[in-house]
């Protein structure tokens, strides 16, 4: 059994082909405020007392009405309040679930 040599390269006239065109291809990311993203800062108010600071801060889509925070093998929930429209909203503390074992 004789050993072929490999195919011969073919090119083409179309230089992204042939090259790697990618940095002539590529377009800067655009930055996008929160509001255009539909991204709104939200506090969480109540619940335990020993819930770190760092979790009470929240970014979210302003769609959602509950937020989930896991916390000491449970998960402390939070609705959004129905008050004023100011920023951020704040959602209040509802109750805890434990998670199931």
């Amino acid at each position: 059994m004789t050993v072929s040599e490999s195919a011969p390269t073919v090119r083409t006239a179309n230089p992204i082909v042939n090259d790697d065109d990618r940095i002539a291809w590529s377009v800067p990311a655009m930055t996008i405020s929160g509001e255009a993203a539909g991204i709104i800062d939200v506090v969480l108010e109540g619940g335990p007392a020993n819930l770190p600071t760092e979790l009470r801060s929240h970014r979210v889509s302003p769609v959602e009405h509950k937020i989930k925070v896991r916390h000491y093998g449970g998960y402390e929930h939070f609705e959004r309040d129905s008050g004023g429209g100011e920023a951020p909203v704040v959602f209040r503390w509802t109750g805890r679930t434990r998670i199931a074992e």
